[in-house]
């Protein structure tokens, strides 16, 4: 039953109690309970709402940051992930494989602050050698959800 529920919250977290007992088939305590305890257990760590923030008037830039690091003796990669990760401007941080260390996600009112936030508090940790920052230009799918709709272009259709 935890594989379904999580499944169905993944895809739409707002579902009712009551609509998510009768797909599973269930009662509505048992899946109270079942999300409960994978709340206690840290499997369900929040939930979230996807905005499309271009249809809003808030602008908001978005970067994804390739940091290289080099790891301290008894440190290793998770204490440097975790100085990276307390900032407030920091979104999500991933340890990757490849050419760098770490994927971070940040969002900044402005391509400067995202800059500064790189210049002044990212590349100074002692562990940083090197960062790549990489601007979000436009969401065209974000978690598995279309943020907007390719419309065609007349123009350009070849009509055989």
């Amino acid at each position: 039953m935890r594989d379904k529920i999580l499944a169905i919250l993944e895809k739409n977290a707002r579902i009712d109690i009551h609509e998510l007992a009768a797909l599973l088939g269930e009662s509505e305590i048992a899946v109270a309970n079942e999300i409960a305890d994978m709340e206690k257990e840290n499997i369900i760590c929040g939930y979230h709402t996807l905005i499309n923030w271009e249809n809003t008037g808030n602008e908001k830039v978005q970067a994804l940051i390739e940091v290289k690091v080099t790891p301290q003796r008894g440190m290793g990669y998770d204490r440097i992930a975790e100085r990276i990760y307390q900032y407030n401007e920091v979104d999500a941080v991933y340890l990757m494989s490849g050419a760098f260390d770490f994927t971070v996600l940040l969002e900044g009112k402005t391509m400067r602050e995202v800059a500064l936030f790189v210049a002044d508090k990212l590349a100074p940790i002692e562990s940083v050698t090197g960062t790549a920052t990489h601007f979000v230009l436009k969401k065209y799918k974000d978690h598995g959800t279309v943020m907007d709709v390719v419309k065609e272009d007349e123009r350009q259709l070849i009509i055989a």
